[in-house]
């Protein structure tokens, strides 16, 4: 994982260079309104998001939100260090990284949003699974030193299968190109978010077996951040995003899956309300979101456990460094 975290280094050190040169050092008006939110990936699992747009929480609090698909937790870190984007949305992990790099104007977390591994296991048939199938096979797990493909080492460790000698874990093909590469032939088991494992099966293509994030337990797996630099700049525009967003959250929380799946329709036009409906009630049965937008310490702790684990974190970073609940404690009330 150094290796991928230098070169992530040099390619950020090489945009912001090229970004400055073009203007980003000049301060965005501080009441336009305006924010451009780079999101991992486009995923039923961030159905209070969703809501938060449809329902105009958003637009209330005078913001207009433009959401930009990032295809991976490195890109969003990017997007967000060049100015690119004004806010991530995307594993925790991508701060600690970037702060451990020695970035200077590093983002911090200001509010989190999922509390597990929102992604299932899929198979090729609608096998009776037990874990020690696994044996021998070789996984499409993401990218290497992302929480999705650290979670599913943690959880493959704690049913006896070491990645690597027990098990394959192929961490080559992009995150948003591993559905595609498993339809293709690739691999014999894929983690998969949703809508696309529901809509896989739909294909009869592949077929849920399990969820990573029901074995794994809670860790702070999705999060919003910003550069500090934004959130000193920013903080009544960040102050609005996380009072809509709060309420987004309570309006999901207080509603069915077939409101909410009507409500975030929109964000997946070519999913019918009925899958919608039947992803959101299985995010609800394995709890995946948090009652509010604060991150506790022991989650933190927790995920660095796993990135330990995992070999991808060397030393901890304490919470304070890279997580501000400010704006979320405000918002709570």
């Amino acid at each position: 994982m150094k290796k991928l975290c230098k070169i992530s280094a040099a390619a950020v050190s090489l945009l912001c260079l090229i970004v400055m040169a073009a203007g980003c050092g000049t301060k965005a008006p501080k009441n336009d309104g305006k924010i451009k939110l780079c999101e991992v990936t486009h995923s039923v699992f961030y159905a209070p998001l969703y809501a938060t747009i449809e329902l105009g929480y958003f637009n209330d609090e005078g913001l207009d939100v433009e959401l930009i698909n990032g295809g991976g937790a490195d890109k969003v870190m990017i997007a967000v260090i060049t100015g690119e984007a004004d806010i991530g949305f995307a594993g925790p992990e991508a701060c600690i990284y970037t702060y451990l790099e020695g970035q200077k104007d590093y983002p911090k977390v200001f509010g989190q949003l999922t509390k597990r591994d929102g992604s299932f296991l899929i198979g090729r048939t609608d096998e009776e699974f037990r874990w020690e199938n696994l044996a021998g096979k070789t996984i499409l797990g993401g990218r290497k030193g992302g929480v999705p493909e650290m979670t599913l080492e943690y959880v493959l460790k704690q049913k006896g299968l070491q990645p690597g000698v027990d098990v394959t874990v192929d961490t080559s093909v992009q995150f948003d190109m591993m559905a595609g590469a498993f339809v293709g032939g690739t691999g014999d088991y894929v983690t998969m978010f949703e809508p696309t494992a529901t809509e896989t099966e739909a294909a009869h293509s592949g077929y849920v077996l399990a969820s990573i994030g029901e074995e794994s337990g809670e860790i702070p797996y999705t999060a919003f951040f910003a550069r500090q630099s934004y959130l000193q700049d920013q903080e009544s525009k960040v102050s609005r995003f996380t009072a809509a967003l709060t309420k987004g959250m309570e309006w999901v929380s207080a509603h069915d899956a077939q409101e909410v799946a009507q409500i975030i329709r929109p964000q997946f036009p070519g999913t019918s309300v009925e899958v919608l409906a039947n992803v959101v009630q299985r995010y609800k049965d394995i709890d995946a979101w948090n009652s509010d937008l604060c991150m506790q310490p022991e989650s933190l702790d927790r995920l660095q456990a796993v990135m330990q684990e995992a070999g991808e974190l060397k030393e901890r970073v304490d919470f304070q460094k890279i997580v501000d609940n400010t704006w979320a404690e405000k918002a709570r009330g």
